[in-house]
C-alpha cells in the first residue's frame, strides 16, 4: 500500500491507478490518514530543502595560459632524463694514466724505438740523452698491465733488461710486462 502511496506523490500512476487510489481512500480511513500524513511530509521535505539548502557552488577550472602546453611539460624532464642517461652510457669511462718514462743505455745504435700494447704496437722513437748513450722517452700509460719491448736499429727487438717479468710473443720474441697503478 506504501508503495502506491509513493507513487501517487510521485506522480508514477497511470489512469487506472489514480482510479483505484482515489477508491481505497475514500473506502479505508486509515489509508486515507496515511497518504495525508505522507503527503504533508512531503510537502514539508520539499519546502524545507528548497528554502535551507544553500546553493552549491562547484570549483570551476580555471584556464590556466598555455595550458596546452601541458603535455610538453611531461615530455621535457623525460627527455632530459633520458638524454642525461644515454650520455652516461655512451661515454667512455674516464681513463687514468700515469706518466712513465722509459730509459735504456745503449750507446752502439743510432736509432731506438718502443712498440708496445699502450701503442697499439706503433714504434714510437726515443730520444737521446746527450752522449751519455743513454735513450728515453716518457709516455702516459692507462692503468692497467702493458707488454713492450724496444727495437734498435729497426731489425733487433729486445725486451727491457730491467724488468723481470717477461712473456713469450707469437714471434718467437719476448715482451717486458709492465704494471702501472695495480
Amino acid at each position: 500500500m506504501d508503495h502506491l502511496i509513493s507513487m501517487f506523490i510521485d506522480n508514477e500512476l497511470n489512469m487506472e491507478e489514480k482510479i483505484k487510489y482515489i477508491e481505497m481512500v475514500h473506502q479505508d480511513k486509515s489509508f486515507k490518514d496515511k497518504s495525508i500524513a505522507l503527503l504533508q511530509l512531503e510537502q514539508r521535505l520539499r519546502s524545507d530543502v528548497t528554502d535551507r539548502v544553500p546553493e552549491a557552488v562547484l570549483p570551476s577550472e580555471k584556464r590556466k595560459p598555455f595550458s596546452w602546453l601541458r603535455p610538453v611539460g611531461y615530455m621535457v624532464p623525460a627527455a632530459a632524463v633520458t638524454a642525461a642517461i644515454l650520455l652516461f652510457l655512451l661515454m667512455p669511462a674516464k681513463i687514468t694514466t700515469t706518466p712513465h718514462r722509459f730509459v735504456i743505455h745503449r750507446p752502439d745504435v743510432k736509432k731506438v724505438e718502443i712498440a708496445g700494447s699502450f701503442t697499439q704496437w706503433q714504434k714510437v722513437p726515443l730520444k737521446r740523452v746527450g752522449t751519455t748513450g743513454y735513450w728515453e722517452i716518457t709516455l702516459e700509460l692507462p692503468h692497467g698491465e702493458h707488454q713492450f719491448s724496444y727495437i734498435f736499429e729497426d731489425r733487433l727487438r729486445v725486451a727491457d733488461p730491467t724488468i723481470l717479468t717477461l712473456e713469450k710473443d707469437d714471434f718467437g720474441g719476448e715482451n717486458s710486462i709492465l704494471r702501472i697503478g695495480v
